[in-house]
Order: C-alpha cells, then sequence, then structure tokens
C-alpha cells in the first residue's frame, strides 16, 4: 500500500464513494435499532476511513484489538465482506460485542478472542491490517509497542484510535507514546483529528460533500485516530 496521506485517502473516498455510501446508510440503520446497547466509539472520517484502507489493503487477516460494543468491529466486518474475502480476529476482556455484531456480517469471517491481550500474543495470526482500540494508558502502548509491533511485517496497515483529541497528546498517555515511537522510527502518520490537522479534516468534509456523503451517521466531530504503515 502506498503510504497513507490526505491525497491518498481523497482518491480512496472517490474509488469506493458507491459501497461506502450503502455501508453508511447500513450503518446508520443499525445504529439507531441497536439504541443505548450500541455506544459507537469511531467518529464518522475515521470509521470510514478504516473502510477504505481495509478495502484497498483487501487483508486475508485483520486484528482487533479493543471491540467495546463492536461499532469498529462492524465496520471492519463489512470492509471484509465488500471485498469477499479475508477474515477478522478481535481481542478484549469483555464480551459486550457479541451481542451486538449482526451474524450476517459475522459468519465466517470472525473470531472473537475473550481475555487479556498481554496473554493472547499467540492467538495473534500473520496480520495485514492492526486496528488498536483499547486501553489508552503509558503503559499498555510501551507493552504493545514492545510486544505486539515486532510481529508485524513492514508496511502492515495500522490505525491508533483516541490520540489526537487535541492539537497535542496529553502527557503519560497511550497517544504521547505512539508517536514519540513513530517519530523516532521517521515514520509518518495521518489524521483526520479536527483539532490536529483541521486542514485535512476540512478537505475531506469537503470532499464527502462533493461524493454526496453529508448525512452524518454519527454525529460527532472529533476523529481522533492515526493511521500509518508499519517501518
Amino acid at each position: 500500500m502506498e503510504p497513507i496521506t490526505l491525497d491518498f485517502i481523497s482518491s480512496l473516498y472517490s474509488k469506493y464513494s458507491k459501497d461506502l455510501a450503502a455501508v453508511r446508510d447500513a450503518q446508520r440503520s443499525f445504529l439507531q435499532e441497536r439504541g443505548k446497547s450500541m455506544k459507537p466509539q469511531l467518529d464518522d472520517l475515521e470509521a470510514e476511513i478504516t473502510y477504505l484502507l481495509v478495502r484497498e489493503a483487501r487483508p486475508a487477516n485483520v486484528v482487533e484489538i479493543g471491540t467495546f460494543y463492536g461499532w469498529s468491529t462492524t465496520w471492519l466486518l463489512s470492509a471484509l465482506r465488500d471485498n469477499g474475502v479475508g477474515q477478522l480476529h478481535s481481542f478484549d476482556i469483555v464480551s459486550t460485542v457479541t451481542q451486538n455484531v449482526p451474524a450476517e456480517l459475522s459468519e465466517g469471517r470472525w473470531t472473537f478472542n475473550q481475555g487479556d491481550m498481554r496473554e493472547s500474543l499467540g492467538k495473534v495470526p500473520e496480520t495485514d491490517y492492526l486496528f488498536i482500540d483499547a486501553d489508552h494508558g503509558a503503559k499498555f502502548a510501551r507493552w504493545y509497542i514492545d510486544h505486539l509491533f515486532p510481529l508485524m511485517r513492514s508496511g502492515t496497515p495500522t490505525s491508533v484510535h483516541d490520540v489526537f483529541h487535541g492539537k497535542r497528546t496529553l502527557p503519560f498517555t497511550e497517544g504521547a507514546v505512539v508517536t514519540k515511537w513513530l517519530a523516532d522510527k521517521k515514520v509518518e502518520f495521518f489524521t483526520p483529528s479536527a483539532a490536529k490537522d483541521p486542514e485535512s479534516n476540512r478537505a475531506l468534509t469537503k470532499l464527502k460533500g462533493e461524493l454526496g456523503l453529508t448525512e452524518p451517521v454519527r454525529p460527532t466531530p472529533d476523529n481522533p485516530m492515526i493511521y500509518f504503515l508499519m517501518p
């Protein structure tokens, strides 16, 4: 996959706009149907970008660290379904997600592993896309940088949630640890965060308007996720 930049993401929006429109409609309906039993974490841009990157990468195996209620899980599974190939391997301490993911999305393409991720490394398959949205403390970030990241091949698309709710990362947080690691490795990242990169946020919002993707799925503005390719 080519570097994850605004231009690349914009090209994916145009390339997959029709499929994305259908998934957005489905996710909006799904969220309304689930009501209080679904507490979505991803905002619209970061959910859509995740979907688009999985579509383009066509991964055989996606690894999801942290599922919570399953909002990200359903976006990832939708991308694998639309690709017609690929498996999602999800890890979380709690199993709430299993009550929310529709069978038509999960059947034949999803494995949920309940337990502490630090005791589950042996269950991590050869990974083609890595998605992390779990414990946001510095300690867990240092753990996965030391133990999980070395299992990833160079060039593996990776996303980490809740990094840029503000212009800068907060000290002693996952975001601070991960962005320092990326800087040390001289790895560029992309974020649609309204606080960190308002220009990219505005550009993608404008493009979505041009593509007719204007009705919000989850009307929240932060989009704090970062995306990068493993060094």
